[in-house]
């Protein structure tokens, strides 16, 4: 008994051993995978960005290039560019034609202003309030012309933008640089619109130094750095040019707002893309805790690992401690040893079957991407089915199973609406295994949703034994009607492979499955030397049979 104690306590101790290694190994790659997956997915979202940015920074160039107008105080200077600007098809909110106007030349560019049908055509400050051209010294920038025109935005031609510290820093820039710039963010259109960023491009004519105006466009921040998909695996914030230790974010509506970086985490990435001649930095923070997954992971695995030690452990013991208390009897120590070792090597057999059906198990249900909840109910169900077939073998000596007996409410979901019909034959350990995992795949999907008529889908099962042994053939059909193709969930990868490959091979036969205009059919078909297998009830039934002393 102390050797026996030793024995399982060592086997006990091994395997909690590997199943504690198992979970630090599922751990650290659930870790691993899920920080690929996250730095992909940001990478591809900021080349995205990088893609939308450069698209329309190239707008703003080529409409600069097109523009050829022979005066810059002609109306509807944006005319000759409309159909140009609209090709392109992005998102801008105003496009603008932007002047560089000298004093002298304010009366023309209200005259013009006027023409162009727009309602204040009074050459004024970014404030609204007129400009004396006498009292002004230098070039002024003034709004000429702007697409689209509606009634919010017909009122901004006639504004100079010497005044906005925004615009006007923009300006000077693309005017000294000569290249196409992008402003702070800034609300657009009026005080209260939407963040976004400006981009201008300077208009220089041929054989001209200066630029003689400008061409702007303006877009909202969220469609265009910030667009977050609900079913993304980060959010997306701007680090705020204007204040250090700030950054812009966008909610679902697209209204962008500012928040302080000392409030929340740090980001888990950090990109930066080149816009109108500078960097913007994006944040990225996880919406997922994969330390947390993982953890979840690595537990599940534990506690699968922990449950098959501990039913090695009982089976081991059972039978050991049987084997063990025969022992005793000193005229059937040879024929004990012997039988010890053939319980020994069927128990290896049986568990080392058990142990690869579980793995594959496990492996197919717990696989990378799968919803952790539903992913837990399924692998539940199936052990649960699992261990109610090694209940059964045991209850029997492993002599068999009756069919029927597959079908109890213990081991399959729903199993008050199937209706079972057959003859009561016992099949074998192995098909057993096979068919109370078919039987629990197909029940855990009769189920989902109302059928076509509004009802729950009603469930046959039966099977037939035709022919005469040797050649006798097993016949399963698994019927369920009110159902269709829309209705029903669609089997996971791990029930395809195990409705059309694992059960058949297993069983030595052929499965098939498909959609009538009422029902959903499963078939299999196996012979029935494979089904009962004669040849592993006799071996076990040798095992068990009680040792005779010798006389």
């Amino acid at each position: 008994m102390v050797r026996l104690g030793f024995i399982i306590g060592f086997i006990a101790l091994l395997g909690a051993l590997l199943s504690g290694l198992a979970a630090y190994r599922v751990h650290d790659q659930e870790l691993a995978l899920d920080r690929i997956a996250l730095a992909r997915a940001i990478d591809v979202h900021a080349s995205l960005v990088q893609d939308r940015s450069t698209e329309r920074e190239l707008l703003a160039r080529v409409a600069s290039g097109l523009f050829r107008a022979p005066s810059v105080l002609k109306p509807n200077m944006l005319e000759p560019l409309r159909s140009a600007i609209y090709a392109f098809k992005t998102d801008f909110v105003v496009a603008g034609w932007v002047a560089r106007l000298q004093p002298s030349e304010l009366a023309a560019a209200q005259t013009a202003i006027a023409a162009a049908g727009f309602p204040k055509p009074q050459i004024r400050d970014y404030n609204d309030q007129p400009i004396d051209p006498a009292s002004l010294t230098q070039p002024i920038d003034v709004l000429m012309d702007l697409e689209p025109r509606s009634d919010e935005t017909k009122t901004l031609p006639g504004r100079s933008y010497d005044q906005d510290p925004v615009r006007n820093a923009m300006l000077t820039r693309a005017r000294i640089e000569k290249r196409s710039v992008a402003s702070d963010p800034v609300p657009l259109l009026s005080g209260q619109g939407p963040i976004g960023v400006i981009v201008a491009a300077p208009v220089i004519p041929e054989g001209a130094t200066e630029p003689v105006g400008f061409i702007t466009f303006s877009y909202e921040l969220a469609s265009l750095m910030l667009t977050n998909d609900d079913l993304s695996l980060f959010s997306v914030a701007l680090k705020d040019p204007r204040k250090e230790g700030s950054e812009l974010v966008a909610n679902d509506q697209g209204v962008v707002s500012t928040r302080m970086t000392s409030d929340g985490p740090a980001p888990s990435a950090t990109r930066t893309i080149s816009f109108g001649g500078r960097d913007w930095q994006l944040d990225y923070y996880a919406k997922s805790n994969s330390a947390r997954r993982a953890e979840q992971t690595s537990i599940i695995v534990a506690a699968i690992g922990f449950a098959i030690t501990a039913m090695v452990c009982g089976l081991f013991g059972y039978v050991a401690y049987n084997n063990l208390r025969l022992s005793r009897e000193i005229q059937v120590r040879i024929g004990f040893e012997r039988r010890l070792t053939a319980v020994i090597d069927e128990l290896n057999h049986r568990v080392k079957n058990i142990l690869a059906v579980i793995q594959s198990i496990v492996t197919r249900t717990l696989r990378h991407g799968a919803d952790i909840d539903v992913a837990r109910e399924l692998l539940i169900g199936r052990i649960h089915a699992m261990s109610n077939v090694v209940s059964l073998l045991s209850e029997s000596q492993w002599q068999g199973v009756k069919l029927k007996g597959l079908f109890e409410a213990r081991a399959i979901p729903h199993a008050d609406r199937i209706a079972v019909s057959g003859p009561d034959i016992s099949v074998s350990a192995r098909a057993a295994q096979s068919l109370s995992l078919l039987f629990f795949e197909l029940a855990s999907h009769s189920d989902e949703g109302l059928s076509l008529v509004g009802k729950h889908p009603h469930i046959t099962a039966n099977w037939t034994v035709t022919g005469e042994e040797p050649e006798a053939v097993f016949h399963f059909r698994w019927e369920e009607f009110n159902t269709s193709e829309a209705t029903r969930r669609p089997d996971t990868d791990f029930g395809l492979i195990l409705l059309d490959r694992v059960a058949p091979e297993s069983l030595g036969g052929n499965a098939k499955r498909y959609f009538t205009d009422v029902s959903y059919v499963y078939e299999l078909t196996a012979p029935m030397e494979t089904v009962v297998d004669m040849t592993e009830r006799d071996r076990t039934d040798k095992i068990s049979a009680p040792v005779r002393p010798a006389k």
